[in-house]
């Protein structure tokens, strides 16, 4: 993975209206080609893991994970140039597969014989101290290229969700719920380690799926929203910072893009290069955000829920499910 970014990010914005495989493969080349394509990130035998958010299975039709039609496009583009794509996520109840698969990623997996591994934490230094107790998944810490595939939504407990929040399901899932107690209320300090998750991952490529977001009461209880746009850098922090100016919240309500100011890792807007659309012409009138927020803590007693919860999906109600019973 790349050890330092551009002295000026560069952000690729454009317009897209379609999750139809030509339409959305056209657009994904026009998004990638300031980029230099997929050739500049991805060589011939590279592992390449795809990471997209697959919150949950629960909600189909809400939009609350990103688009299989978005994986199905970027794994052929790293197909094209002789990479090897894997999907890996961690959610946080469930298994990678089974959520992916209830999610409608079936048919992709099949047609491109796409592998789905499920993460393994181990400890990794980082670049502040502070977290190093922490874990992070070693099949992201381990790929030759990592793309990073948010979707853009609201949330209950950081406004929003983005880029450098997708990158915490690099950590595994049963994990999850102790880093919410680790931060305890301090909604800073949670903030402050997703940003030295993303710092750590350090995804080659971010590309963000705008085509429809969640509003309102995200992650997964609001409701879908077209937006109309795809974005991509390789700079994470920077490509975030223009979401939220497209959708017009101030960024110093959104917990990540502060903490990434507070960590010499977030700029300004006046400090991006956008070589196509800028965030201004692609602004999108009021965008729902939560009308209620959540503490970030979870007490111990949700905690305990939280892993039995997963578990019992994980090894219980999935392999049910896939047998038919």
């Amino acid at each position: 993975m790349p050890s330092t970014q551009p002295s000026q990010p560069l952000v690729s914005l454009i317009r897209a209206t379609s999750y139809e495989s030509d339409r959305l493969g056209e657009s994904l080349e026009n998004l990638l080609q300031p980029l230099g394509g997929m050739s500049a990130f991805v060589q011939p035998g590279d592992r390449v893991l795809l990471k997209p958010n697959l919150l949950t299975g629960a909600r189909p039709g809400k939009e609350c994970t990103t688009r299989p039609e978005v994986v199905r496009e970027v794994a052929k583009m790293v197909m094209a140039v002789g990479g090897k794509p894997f999907l890996g996520d961690s959610p946080a109840f469930g298994s990678a597969k089974g959520v992916a698969i209830a999610s409608g990623y079936q048919p992709v997996l099949d047609e491109l014989n796409l592998p789905v591994v499920e993460f393994h934490g181990k400890r990794y230094q980082t670049a502040g101290d502070e977290f190093n107790h922490l874990l992070v998944c070693k099949e992201a810490m381990e790929a030759d290229v990592v793309i990073n595939l948010p979707k853009v939504k609201s949330h209950v407990q950081l406004v929003l969700t983005m880029g450098v929040k997708n990158l915490f399901g690099c950590v595994p899932g049963k994990m999850k719920a102790w880093w919410h107690m680790e931060a305890g209320k301090n909604q800073e300090r949670f903030a402050d380690m997703l940003v030295e998750t993303a710092r750590t991952i350090n995804p080659d490529l971010t590309i963000i799926d705008g085509i429809i977001g969640h509003e309102g009461n995200g992650p997964s209880n609001g409701e879908p929203r077209r937006l109309g746009v795809l974005g991509a850098s390789t700079d994470v922090f920077a490509l975030d910072q223009a979401i939220v100016d497209i959708l017009q919240v101030p960024p110093e309500q959104v917990p990540t893009i502060m903490a990434a100011m507070r960590l010499g890792l977030g700029t300004g807007l006046e400090d991006i290069a956008f070589p196509q659309l800028k965030p201004d012409m692609l602004q999108i009138e009021d965008w729902q955000l939560p009308e209620k927020y959540m503490p970030i803590d979870f007490g111990m007693p949700r905690v305990i829920k939280s892993t039995f919860k997963h578990l019992y999906i994980r090894f219980i109600k999935e392999p049910m499910d896939a047998y038919g019973k």
